[in-house]
């Protein structure tokens, strides 16, 4: 099964930028929808964003016009470019399929933004 590796987070000012980076074990060539996910403690695992293999894009509204999500598959990597970074945004973030069934990969183990001045 694909494990994949979450990695880029850190702590940031409100309206700075980071960007996540994950790398999956194997190819992610065939796999239709990547998306990268969010959660805070108390809630439930949320989309932020996802992508095709033709690069057709989908964003959360809380989100739209500040990520971007980009795909390498040469180099199994799944990118998602946070600018613009507000509060809200402080949460783990995981990548994984789109959407999430029984058969997706495990979860990882996630990258901490964490947004505060």
């Amino acid at each position: 099964q694909v494990q994949l590796v979450e990695s880029g987070g850190g702590l940031v000012q409100p309206g700075g930028s980071l960007r996540l980076s994950c790398v999956a074990s194997g190819s992610i060539r065939s796999i239709n929808r990547m998306g990268w996910y969010r959660q805070t403690p108390g809630k439930e695992r949320e989309l932020v964003a996802a992508i095709t293999t033709v690069g057709g894009t989908n964003y959360a509204d809380s989100v739209k016009g500040r990520f971007t999500i980009s795909r390498e598959n040469a180099k199994n990597t799944v990118y998602l470019q946070m600018n613009s970074l507000k509060a809200e945004d402080t949460a783990v973030y995981y990548c994984n399929v789109h959407p999430i069934t029984w058969s997706s990969p495990s979860w990882g183990k996630g990258t901490l933004v964490t947004v505060s001045s």
